[in-house]
């Protein structure tokens, strides 16, 4: 609970620093692109929210070498072997000018580094045939520097609304925490609280009005650290499934679906930006239907209101991995379960057919806005 706290209280005051301080580096700090395909913001908002988060998770590792919450020596070297992912994506951040295949070599680089620093090496996969090669040393590194750097891009690619990509990340740390905990990783555990403190922190700047983006810096490095937790529990815990990693199943399900989808559905480069991601189809289809692109106030609304849908989903892998993590069993059928959805909802979706339960939080918020507009007459009146 300490470093949650101390997490918590550190990136909530550094996020309120980025904050108020934003329009004197403006010409950095701020996010100006609003036409790109992929935007669905309205204002120029600070991009560096990640900074705070970083700094957050630094501020609660040293404090605890102070009242002894944590394994300060490997939460370091955890958060050392992290510094190139995040300075990859918050150079993007600031410069706007970092491609995306150098922000993957920085994360293949940070994995690289977790390998040899923390012997962060999957060396199993639950099934033997795999398992015989990935007991190879170099193959079990390889892999593991794909599978981690893959899902540090993946965070990145689900940052795309007020609140989503850090929700997430919480309910996935907090499940990591909680099965840290099961099996005494005291190491595991308490970074896992601090990364949930911190992202925390930032939320009540980002969520539901966004006054602060974490930017690829914070998806980087919550992407990396969340990566690496699950690679610790599955690499030091035989007991516990390597379909565990089913916890991050979400955005990593949307970066294999995307690369399928752009490269051959659309025939266009596996990197290249659109708005056919299921959070942006579900908010601009959805959420934002019937609502003028100028009205900003109900925009921002509905777009906090989308956030909601995914972390719903989210949660189909989430919950049955946090208290079913040693049944494979389970969990591979909590896997096909949350596959078989997403597709489903995806072409409901994208082909204009959404089921009518879909449109019910909407109708709700519409109507709540009409009632508000009915109170606000009388006033306007007098």
């Amino acid at each position: 609970m300490v470093n949650l706290t101390v997490g918590f209280a550190s990136a909530f005051l550094m996020t309120w620093l980025v904050v108020k301080y934003a329009g004197t580096c403006a010409r950095f700090s701020l996010d100006f692109d609003l036409r790109a395909v992929q935007r669905n913001h309205y204002n120029a908002v600070p991009r560096v929210g990640g900074l705070a988060i970083f700094c957050g998770t630094a501020i609660t590792f040293a404090t605890s070498t102070v009242s002894h919450t944590s394994p300060t020596y490997e939460a370091f070297l955890l958060l050392s072997c992290a510094t190139p992912a995040f300075i990859g994506g918050l150079a993007e951040d600031l410069t706007k000018r970092v491609s995306p295949r150098v922000r993957l070599v920085c994360a293949l680089v940070a994995a690289l580094a977790c390998c040899f620093v923390l012997h962060a090496v999957v060396e199993r996969v639950d099934v033997p045939a795999v398992d015989l090669v990935l007991g190879i040393a170099p193959v079990g590194i390889v892999f593991t520097m794909i599978a981690v750097a893959g899902v540090t891009n993946a965070m990145n690619i689900v940052d795309g609304l007020n609140g989503l990509a850090s929700v997430v990340g919480i309910l996935i740390f907090a499940s990591i925490g909680y099965v840290a905990v099961s099996v005494n990783d005291w190491l595991v555990a308490s970074v896992a609280f601090a990364m949930i403190g911190a992202i925390g922190g930032f939320v009540v700047w980002n969520y539901p009005s966004a006054l602060v983006f974490m930017g690829d810096g914070g998806a980087y490095f919550i992407g990396f650290m969340m990566a690496e937790l699950v690679v610790l529990l599955i690499a030091r815990h035989p007991n516990v499934s390597a379909f565990y990693a089913i916890v991050a199943m979400y955005p990593a399900f949307e970066t294999i679906f995307s690369i399928y989808r752009r490269r051959y559905v659309r025939g266009r480069a596996v990197d290249a930006p659109d708005a056919l991601h299921l959070h942006t189809l579900i908010y601009k289809r959805i959420a934002r239907k019937g609502i003028a692109f100028s009205d900003r106030q109900q925009c921002t609304r509905r777009n906090s209101v989308t956030s909601v849908y995914l972390w719903v989903l989210s949660l189909i892998p989430i919950v049955p991995a946090t208290f079913f993590w040693n049944s494979p069993y389970v969990l591979g059928i909590a896997a096909l379960a949350f596959a078989s959805v997403y597709l489903w909802i995806y072409s409901a979706v994208v082909r204009f057919k959404t089921p009518s339960w879909m449109m019910l939080p909407v109708w709700m918020l519409r109507h709540a806005s009409r009632a508000e507009r009915r109170t606000a007459a009388p006033d306007r009146l007098r």
